[in-house]
């Protein structure tokens, strides 16, 4: 399990500021983690896929999206509203 947190806009945007989630054997990485949540519709995919300005850590460290992701990791997601 892992958890994530929405940060900045995203919480209310999303209509979520954290969840717990089962990682699919196919989420590896941030980026496959990103994929994964922007199947939620394209709202989703704007926001966590679109966005240059997403930040993102891991266990509270900065990170792009090669970074590993394993079960009972912390994943912040912080972004504001494009334009």
């Amino acid at each position: 399990m892992i958890r994530i947190l929405y940060f900045g806009h995203l919480g209310s945007l999303l209509g979520q500021t954290h969840e717990e989630a089962e990682l699919p054997a196919e989420v590896q990485d941030i980026e496959a983690l990103l994929r994964w949540l922007a199947r939620r519709g394209a709202a989703w995919d704007k926001l966590l896929r679109a966005n240059p300005a997403l930040k993102i850590t891991v266990n509270k460290q900065f990170a792009d999206h090669a970074t590993p992701v394993k079960d009972g990791d912390e994943i912040a997601l912080v972004a504001f509203a494009m334009a």
